[in-house]
């Protein structure tokens, strides 16, 4: 979700009947009041060129879009999977577009922060060896240990973190920042984008290291960094998870499920896509999250939920039906 100039832009997966491949691209709606809907079309194609990044029957996943005011552009990160190679790519894809519904252009792909170590990552983390018989046994305590201390950071230094599920954050000070499940899904990690947001400064940081987390969902609140996040059970949802911290780059303290009510501990059968802030309406956010149907993607649904505060923690409480303007 993207608000400009006095509209909110919706941008999601083009889904079909029987398989969950990008056939179409991305797909953008409009909205001034964010209850009534315009279709704005696809913002990103596919293409039929053999062999290209985002070929037809490649896999798009969590498009997010960011404006830049510095080069009027409107810049998408999403998750990238390589056509008939599962996801084992695991890379984040850059398109950049004159207009927020598009046409946006492909740049390219790739794994950030190549040869690039964590913030607060130690000396002894860096060089250490490790065993081929500690990789390979996995879900073990010795591993999970060995993950916690870098163990798919070390294996990926030299060709860059995997980033699968993920999210956009622009800060306060027009900072934006890619959050994202890197280390095969065990640690979400939030890394810092260039002033032009269209690459990798660099500078990141491993959330819940081995603590197994997907579709990072984030807002600020009274100088409050807050995320809730998803485990990781495939497509079957979960309880939800979040986090609080003083500062983006941490440290990131986990707390209970936010969600309230039937159905709580499976996020009311759903997984967190984004957080959108509504305009003009102090403190107000809504928690956006994805019914996923494997079996028909095109049949796939959402629920937006407000989040209220108790205590001054966001709580997320189930509600048939409800009006922005009531809040």
């Amino acid at each position: 979700m993207l608000f400009h100039e006095g509209k909110y832009y919706w941008y999601g997966e083009h889904k079909d009947e029987k398989t969950n491949a990008a056939l179409v691209g991305v797909s953008c709606y409009s909205s001034v009041d964010f209850v009534n809907w315009k279709d704005e079309g696809t913002a990103l194609k596919v293409t039929d060129e053999s062999g290209h990044d985002i070929e037809r029957g490649c896999i798009i996943e969590r498009p997010k879009v960011l404006y830049n005011s510095q080069t009027k552009k409107f810049i998408m990160w999403f998750h990238l999977e390589l056509k008939g190679q599962g996801y084992n790519a695991a890379r984040a894809a850059l398109a950049i577009s004159e207009s927020p519904t598009g046409p946006f252009v492909y740049q390219h792909a790739y794994r950030p922060n190549k040869q690039k170590w964590p913030l607060s990552f130690s000396k002894t983390q860096k060089k250490r060896i490790d065993s081929e018989q500690v990789a390979a046994k996995a879900w073990t305590e010795e591993w999970k240990k060995a993950v916690s201390d870098g163990l798919f950071v070390r294996r990926d230094f030299e060709g860059g973190q995997m980033s699968r599920d993920m999210t956009l954050f622009q800060d306060d000070d027009g900072k934006a920042y890619h959050i994202f499940a890197s280390e095969e899904n065990l640690t979400l990690q939030i890394a810092e984008l260039s002033d032009d947001f269209c690459s990798h400064t660099g500078k990141y940081i491993r959330v819940a290291p081995g603590g197994h987390n997907e579709a990072p969902t984030i807002f600020k609140h009274k100088g409050i960094y807050w995320m809730i996040t998803s485990g990781c059970t495939g497509w079957a949802p979960n309880e939800a998870r979040m986090f609080r911290a003083k500062s983006i780059w941490g440290p990131w303290k986990q707390l209970p499920n936010p969600c309230v009510g039937k159905d709580a501990e499976l996020t009311f059968q759903s997984q967190g896509t984004f957080i959108q802030k509504i305009h003009n309406k102090a403190d107000f956010y809504v928690f956006m999250a994805d019914r996923w149907t494997p079996k028909t993607p095109s049949d796939g649904r959402y629920i937006w939920l407000p989040i209220s505060f108790e205590n001054e923690v966001p709580v997320i409480k189930w509600c048939d039906s409800w009006q922005p303007a009531s809040f």
